[in-house]
């Protein structure tokens, strides 16, 4: 069994663009989620008319819009995986075999 990394033999250098690539995916991500999420929320607060909008003879407006965010969702948690699985466990995979080879 091999004894586990030690800390001082980690690429500092990659492993802190790995940490700032994450943050930035995962704040751009949020932000979206956030501004779509409370944006639909502030205009049922405030603008609720506007929602009220019929575009057919048994719907309004609310039902899409209110679908898109639920979809929305779902995508950028897809965006988020896919992203996750192609570039981040690489990288950290690769920062472990760095450490190992030291």
């Amino acid at each position: 069994m091999q004894p586990p990394p030690s800390p001082d033999s980690m690429d500092k250098e990659k492993f802190r663009r790995l940490v700032v690539n994450r943050w930035k995916v995962s704040l751009s991500l949020t932000a979206i989620m956030m501004l779509a999420y409370f944006g639909f929320i502030l205009v049922l607060a405030y603008a609720p008319h506007l929602l009220s909008v019929k575009i057919g003879e048994h719907m309004t407006l609310g039902i899409p819009v209110g679908i898109f965010v639920i979809v929305l969702a779902f995508i950028l948690t897809g965006i988020y995986v896919f992203w996750s699985n192609s570039y981040y466990d690489k990288s950290v995979q690769e920062i472990l075999q760095s450490m190992r080879r030291k």
